[in-house]
């Protein structure tokens, strides 16, 4: 079938749009209902819905494809609707549905590059019709119910006969398989319960410990750190009781963390010894004590009432009741939104740019330094306001939550643990963080990969991880938090963790070291695996080995202001750190001066700024300049020599030093004067310019001054991983 060939059709792109959200609200039906292991009359309903709004505006459109295609899918979930569905084919029918959704998504995703649809796929439909066949046909539950009598006569087919049998012979075979694998699950069972008693040393007797964790100080994220070691002690026996309770999406508790430590009662069978050890395997845990109880909170001070009827009710009904709240809440919200093309926000954004900038230029003239005019100064401050106002207000329109990003990779995570056959518990906090759409749409990718390196990669098979003494179940956390005005997402896994030795053995294969082996640190070592063409991985799957990804990732994070770090423990895990912006478009920046002209340097990439003499310069072996601060020497770089602005040396004591942050690496940068902070709109360098600057200039965009001028942003980063 051809592609649509429409232009700029708006109805074309909100079919696009409404069909996209159709799909993934069905994958997240979807994957909730396999999580409960039930599909409930409203989901049924709300997927037969979603079907037939996705048949009836495929078939306006004239996509005759998609149309078809829904339209088998809504009559499968009315056969569904009207019979039920088995406990035996329900596994069946979720992996139908959920490649259904997949085939459908990339027809919608052709339509929108304008790319020529593909016809019919047969393998799917004729699935369909087999699942229509074991709904409706009589057949099978007279087979089920009573013996079938086969006569020779004329109104029975023989055809009809060997399909009876045929199915009867399945459902023996069914039947088999179902005794056998719960035999071997029942074995399994025993052998983890004697490998979690006797190996792991928790086959004493039961008691209560108390622990007080303290994190390392730059760990950063102490909540989410708490939370995995949580997750870490339930695997060893019942936690009672964490101060602070609730370290999901809670802001706070981080910073409670850090200053009083993170408290936990734990009741199990093992050995106080067996505890630590668990404890300390967790990332960042500095210490470890036992202490006799719990502090007092200000919770246990107030009496606590537990209605009976809450308690009495199955867990089961609990967790419906939860959802048909959020359901509910979720609908009375929807009433209040409207769809916006991207487009349009873009241009009223670069508006409000407009507006500031313009702004700058009039209190920063001249002429309006000499007005002392109380009416002027008046409206002028009112002014500075309401733009400010406008500016936060189309900043806070652009802002989505991630939560949108997290449940694709849900998918990604129930897929790939079924091809690699790993069971894994996919576990995501502060899916309310939101972000600007730009920087969304650029970290989708990384992402996307993390996770299925984390899968790959990081979590060992079910035989190695009970082997290990470690639950069977392999855990992959992701988690999204505001710190300053950037955003952290983590990708954490319970899983092997990365060898250093390993991975300083590869980079010496593919010669990627640029200095001798031994002054190599650990997190630069760790950061080789983000070099092109890196892998550890020994054999080529579908999934990793090619050592095309990490460096990817580096890159596209990059191009969105961000920088990436990782952390492992070997045995233990590995956790993933990305520090993204909160937007591109207007920040917060520092003007500073080198020789005759203007710079800006984002304050997110600033620690502090001071003055040195020249006694304070030391020089390392190779005759670089460095600078010791509070015991630490950080590479000095001069900018007058990065930009080509001096020919002699510029005197250290009449400069300024600014410490600045890339993201791994910390360094000293060395200019003229600092001159103040304001808001600038950044601008991008138009590509015909790039092609004479290059990538490597330290260069990432300019912005225009109050006074009309263009002023280069340094790209910090850059500039340190350079030179």
């Amino acid at each position: 079938m051809s592609s649509y060939d429409s232009g700029n059709d708006s109805i074309l792109e909100m079919y696009i749009f409404e069909s996209e959200t159709l799909l993934d609200q069905l994958d997240e039906i979807l994957l909730q209902s396999e999580e409960n292991e039930e599909l409930t009359p409203e989901d049924i309903n709300e997927i037969f819905r979603i079907m037939h709004t996705v048949k009836g505006s495929s078939a306006m459109m004239e996509f005759e494809t998609l149309a078809h295609a829904a339209h088998k899918l809504e009559d499968l979930f009315f056969a569904i609707r009207e019979n039920g569905v088995d406990e035996s084919l329900f596994e069946d029918l979720m992996d139908l549905v959920l490649n259904f959704s997949s085939y459908l998504k990339d027809e919608v995703e052709k339509i929108r590059n304008n790319e020529e649809l593909s016809e019919e796929n047969p393998e799917l439909i004729e699935e369909i019709d087999r699942f229509l066949a074991a709904l409706n046909g009589e057949p099978v539950n007279k087979a089920e119910n009573q013996p079938v009598e086969v006569e020779k006569t004329e109104t029975v087919a023989e055809e009809v006969v060997e399909e009876i049998d045929l199915i009867l012979e399945v459902d023996l075979d069914v039947a088999d398989i179902e005794t056998e694998v719960m035999m071997e699950l029942e074995e399994m069972a025993t052998q983890e319960e004697k490998v979690e008693g006797g190996k792991n040393g928790c086959d004493g007797d039961m008691q209560v410990f108390h622990l007080h964790v303290r994190f390392a100080l730059d760990s950063q994220m102490e909540n989410i750190r708490a939370f995995m070691l949580v997750n870490k002690l339930s695997s060893l026996g019942r936690v009672l009781k964490t101060i602070p309770e609730k370290l999901n999406d809670n802001a706070d508790a981080a910073g409670t963390i850090l200053k009083n430590g993170f408290f936990c009662s734990l009741e199990t069978r093992c050995s106080q010894e067996r505890v630590e050890s668990a404890a300390h395997s967790i990332l960042s845990v500095e210490t470890v004590s036992f202490i006799d109880k719990l502090p007092e909170t200000e919770d246990d001070k107030k009496p606590v009432a537990e209605p009976e009827s809450e308690d009495a009710k199955p867990k089961k009904e609990q967790k419906k009741a939860a959802e048909a709240n959020q359901k509910n809440t979720q609908k009375a919200a929807v009433q209040n939104l409207i769809s916006v093309d991207l487009n349009k926000l873009d241009s009223l954004l670069n508006l409000i740019g407009e507006i500031v900038i313009t702004e700058s230029m009039v209190f920063g003239s001249v002429q309006v330094d000499s007005i002392k005019d109380e009416v002027y100064e008046k409206a002028s401050v009112q002014l500075q306001k309401l733009t400010d106002e406008l500016q936060d207000i189309v900043m806070s329109i652009r802002m989505i939550p991630i939560a949108g990003t997290f449940k694709k990779m849900q998918r990604i995570v129930r897929d790939v643990g079924k091809k690699l056959k790993k069971e894994v518990e996919f576990i995501t906090m502060g899916e309310s963080t939101e972000v600007d759409k730009t920087i969304i749409d650029g970290i989708a990718d990384p992402l996307m990969h993390l996770v299925r390196n984390a899968m790959d990669h990081g979590l060992e098979s079910k035989e190695e991880r009970i082997a290990a003494g470690k639950n069977p179940v392999g855990k992959v956390i992701l988690s999204a938090q505001n710190v300053g005005g950037d955003i952290v997402i983590s990708v954490s896994d319970d899983g092997k963790g990365l060898d250093p030795q390993k991975i300083l053995e590869k980079a010496r294969e593919k010669r990627i070291l640029v200095k001798p082996e031994e002054e190599y640190s650990e997190k630069e070592i760790l950061s080789l695996i983000m070099a092109p063409g890196f892998s550890t991985k020994e054999q080529v799957t579908e999934f990793s080995g090619r050592g095309v990804g990490m460096d990817v990732v580096k890159k596209n994070i990059e191009k969105v202001g961000g920088s990436i770090s990782i952390e492992s423990e070997k045995g233990s895990g590995t956790n993933i750190f990305l520090k993204i912006p909160l937007t591109l478009s207007i920040i917060s920046g520092m003007e500073v001066k080198v020789g005759e002209e203007i710079y800006e340097i984002p304050i997110s990439n600033i620690r502090e700024s001071f003055k040195i003499t020249q006694d304070q310069l030391i020089k390392d072996p190779d005759n670089n300049e460095m600078v010791m601060i509070r015991g630490v020497c950080y590479p000095l770089i001069r900018l007058h020599n990065v930009f080509h602005t001096l020919e002699e040396p510029y005197p250290i004591e009449d400069g300024i030093l600014m410490l600045v942050d890339s993201g791994e690496t910390l360094a000293c940068l060395f200019m003229d004067d600092l001159i103040k902070k304001h808001q600038i709109v950044v601008k991008a360098i138009p590509r015909y310019l790039m092609r004479y600057i290059g990538d490597q200039s330290g260069i990432a965009g300019c912005t225009i001054l109050g006074n009309g001028s263009i002023s280069l942003i340094i790209d910090v980063p850059s500039i340190v991983d350079h030179y």
